[in-house]
């Protein structure tokens, strides 16, 4: 018998004729946009861009569904008397402007939480301030080779929401989630994971707490059956335990857990009842760093009641790093040059530098989110034997770098770079015969690039044409 989804049935009847706000043109909006039409609902649209900054494709859609539009930095203030408001994810529910329509009766939400809200199958999410599209993808990895139907959306993958009426109940969706996203979400995945939370974003949200309770919404709405799998050595996501409602797991890379997944060395092992069980050699997968041997401790709590072991380390063992992560580009000259420009963050790039024995050539620096350099400094002086800085970030690094090197009384060669192509070239002259160039910006990437992605990817681009 054919399945079908009866909340999205009635969604469906909801839409007709009534008056939706799509704001923000980004990539999980742009689909939505078809299927609200399809289904015959009055569309407004409203971008902080202007109409010179639309890309004209996006345009040409409005245009030939004769969609109402308001561009530019006051765009919202046309936001008036709508029955539903999809926000996207960089437009946060705090703005006045959907406070004002939520007091008139809209609804405000998300692609992601509409999708979640209807699903009709189990649904993993991962968010955290690092590690969430790696344990993300590696989760999903270890679904496919065990055989189910999967998907994979939110922050990577595919918009999602479109495809509900092809999802069975008998799929899996797997869904990396962003602060952004999980914002007064009502609703939560029977999986979660969080991998860990440490200052990120402070540029957008009112404060670092407002940040944690976004997080925190991954398991607000759990129930007793559901699961939540902590990162134990974080002081804020282990006490996540005691405001849950469902089972937790915990993983951990310092501790010697009595129950849970541990990384002991080179080894990954499952803890049961004081009981500790090997599950794989750390030397025998393509990842490198404790962080990422941790997001596989994550993955494998995750999947445990839904895989047999053998296949998910199977899975394991032939997963390659995401782009962008720790991925190695070329060796030039017994010098291996590493991209790993989704390192936005201090704590990010700690952990990048951490993953390698060799001796490190740094390029760092870029868009400043109002986070703390200190401790980067730190580990400068400890794995870094030169340092390539550029962007708004660079005047940061470099003082807590200078703070560190003072107090451990050492002398590391510095050097600001206007461009990115400057700094690979700097690298090129600095780096030695075994040692990493390591291209982490613990910083984010809109001062001179669209994304971390485009700027990943002018990075190997760079590094390829040397």
């Amino acid at each position: 018998m054919e399945y079908i989804n009866e909340k999205l049935q009635e969604f469906e009847d909801y839409i007709y004729q009534k008056k939706i706000a799509i704001i923000g043109l980004g990539v999980s909006n742009i689909p939505l946009i078809d299927y609200l039409h399809e289904n015959k609902a009055n569309i407004t649209v409203f971008d902080d861009r202007t109409i010179e900054e639309i890309p004209s494709e996006i345009l040409n859609k409005l245009t030939s569904y004769s969609i109402p539009y308001f561009f530019g930095k006051d765009n919202l203030k046309n936001l008036h008397d709508f029955n539903l408001i999809f926000r996207s994810p960089s437009c946060l529910p705090t703005k006045p402007e959907l406070r004002a329509e939520e007091s008139r009766g809209a609804i405000v939400t998300t692609e992601i939480e509409m999708l979640m809200k209807m699903c009709p199958c189990k649904i993993i999410g991962v968010t955290g301030s690092e590690g969430k599209t790696t344990t993300t993808s590696l989760i999903y990895s270890i679904l496919k080779h065990a055989g189910y139907n999967c998907y994979l959306g939110g922050n990577i993958g595919t918009p999602l929401f479109t495809k509900l009426s092809e999802i069975l109940p008998t799929d899996i969706v797997v869904l990396e989630l962003s602060s952004f996203q999980l914002m007064e979400m009502e609703v939560s995945p029977n999986i979660s994971i969080i991998t860990n939370i440490t200052p990120n974003h402070l540029n957008i949200h009112s404060s670092y707490e407002e940040y944690i309770e976004a997080k925190k919404t991954i398991f607000k709405y759990q129930s007793e059956k559901d699961t939540l799998i902590l990162n134990y050595d974080n002081e804020i996501t282990r006490k996540c335990k005691t405001e849950a409602n469902s089972k937790v797991i915990y993983f951990s890379s310092k501790e010697k857990l009595n129950d849970g997944y541990i990384v002991d060395g080179n080894i990954i092992k499952e803890c049961e009842n004081k009981l500790r069980r090997h599950i794989l050699n750390t030397k025998e997968i393509k990842l490198k760093g404790t962080h990422n041997y941790e997001n596989i401790c994550a993955a494998l709590a995750a999947t445990k009641e839904l895989v047999d072991e053998k296949i998910a380390v199977e899975a394991i063992k032939e997963f390659n790093a995401v782009e962008h992560r720790l991925e190695f580009v070329r060796e030039i000259n017994g010098v291996k040059w590493y991209n790993d420009s989704a390192s936005s963050s201090p704590s990010r790039t700690i952990a990048g530098l951490n993953a390698y024995d060799e001796d490190i050539v740094l390029i760092a620096g870029g868009y400043d989110k109002n986070l703390d350099y200190d401790i980067l400094g730190k580990y400068i002086v400890k794995k870094v034997k030169a340092l390539v800085l550029i962007g708004n970030t660079a005047q940061k690094i470099l003082n807590a770098t200078e703070k560190e090197m003072k107090k451990e009384n050492v002398e590391i060669p510095i050097c600001f770079c206007e461009t990115l192509k400057e700094a690979v070239l700097a690298a090129k002259q600095i780096a030695k015969e075994k040692q990493v160039v390591l291209f982490s910006p613990a910083s984010a990437s809109f001062d001179m690039f669209k994304n971390f992605a485009d700027r990943g990817n002018q990075f190997k681009k760079l590094v390829n044409e040397i």
